[in-house]
């Protein structure tokens, strides 16, 4: 190698170290070496002395609430596992809970749990024909599972959703196919709540857009007319009223002979109800995204329906998705209300199930079950949301 190269591979590397070189005999400012991030410093003691153990105030309460959940952990464990009650021997006259009531105060009696979780899950459904609620079930959250997926955000997931509730509908109702017909007052438990729930949303949530939409108006005053005074009325009264005019006034104005079933009722109360809700945050949404959007897509020489279907929406929505969420989660614990038109839900279906004598002093079981089932759902899609959060943050600052 020549004397050059090895001079001008000198003097790329002082260039390297000194990214602010000397200019016309300047004295090149001094540059210091970033000190690297200590390994140590992201370490789990590190992160609790800093967070946890930070002060003496902080020790204090942090040592206060470790004592108290391990105390209440191990309580919990000795109840509700190693003194637990599992199982029951079965008599004549039905389960024999003597060892529940020996074991009330220090054990949990999860036997009840095994006697009644059928009719807990299921209701009043024929119990020969069980399985088919239980394969609605899976068929549920099946779907949930696919339309989580972004690689399934096209065209045919909503062939695939009417696929999906089809098969739902044959199921539970019947009568087709060599399957026994069940009418629809025998259905009961979660199948019900999860109806309830993602017909509710699923016809709720456009109902919302095209409200949210409407109340936006400025060229349309009738229709944003409507549109507030749906919200608003809608707003300003609980879901059991509506309920309640929904299964005994709603007939009323039915043509005769013509009496929907109470579940459909309920589903169009609750599909009211929850479209005005979601309508204001979508409305929220619209009206956080900056007015330079909309001149763009005018400039751009959009039609109204594109220009909101390609740019206003699609980041509105995304704007959203913490508050959306947590209205999903908000109605899918309220379909627990429809017990007030006498139709079982998972909530109702448990309470009848512990008005059996021999189970009725063990609530307690029962409600951690179903609170358990409830949180289940209900935790999913939270960290769902916020995984669906994070990844359109990624996708903005890229």
């Amino acid at each position: 190698m020549s004397e050059g190269s090895v001079r001008t591979t000198a003097q790329l590397a002082e260039a390297a170290r000194d990214p602010v070189p000397a200019i016309a005999g300047i004295a090149a400012a001094p540059v210091t070496e970033r000190a690297r991030p200590n390994a140590a410093a992201f370490a789990p003691v590190a992160w609790a002395r800093a967070n946890l153990f930070s002060g003496w105030i902080s020790t204090a309460v942090t040592l206060a609430l470790i004592y108290l959940i391990a105390r209440w952990a191990i309580g919990f464990f000795d109840w509700g596992i190693l003194h637990a009650v599992w199982t029951v021997p079965e008599t004549a006259t039905g389960p024999d809970a003597s060892a529940c009531r020996d074991a009330k105060g220090v054990g949990a009696c999860w036997a009840m749990i095994g006697d009644k979780y059928r009719f807990i899950l299921f209701g009043r459904y024929t119990y020969d024909e069980q399985w088919r609620p239980a394969i609605v079930v899976a068929l549920f959250i099946g779907l949930y599972a696919i339309s989580a997926m972004r690689r399934f955000w096209r065209k045919e997931l909503l062939l695939i959703w009417i696929a999906t509730l089809t098969a739902i509908g044959v199921l539970m109702w019947g009568g087709v196919l060599g399957l026994t017909y069940v009418p629809q007052d025998s259905w009961g438990g979660l199948p019900i709540t999860l109806i309830l729930s993602t017909f509710g949303l699923a016809l709720a949530f456009p109902l919302a857009v095209l409200v949210a939409l409407g109340r936006r108006s400025t060229q349309l005053p009738a229709v944003k007319a409507l549109c507030v005074l749906y919200v608003e009325l809608i707003r300003g009264v609980p879901l059991i009223t509506l309920l309640f005019m929904a299964s005994v006034m709603f007939p009323l104005f039915m043509p005769a002979g013509f009496n929907p079933d109470k579940l459909l009722r309920a589903q169009v109360a609750v599909i009211l109800f929850a479209g005005a809700y979601l309508a204001e945050v979508v409305r929220g949404g619209l009206q956080s995204l900056p007015r330079g959007q909309y001149e763009a897509a005018d400039a751009l020489g959009l039609s109204y329906w594109k220009k909101t279907s390609l740019i206003v929406l699609p980041q509105a929505l995304r704007l959203v998705i913490p508050p959306l969420v947590n209205t999903f989660i908000g109605f899918f614990k309220d379909t627990s209300l429809v017990l007030i038109i006498g139709i079982f839900d998972l909530l109702t279906a448990g309470k009848v199930a512990i008005t059996d004598p021999v189970w009725q002093s063990y609530s307690t079981e029962l409600y951690l079950v179903l609170a358990a089932i409830y949180f289940a759902f209900c935790f999913v899609m939270s960290r769902y949301s916020h995984g669906l959060e994070q990844e359109f943050s990624r996708t903005v600052r890229r």
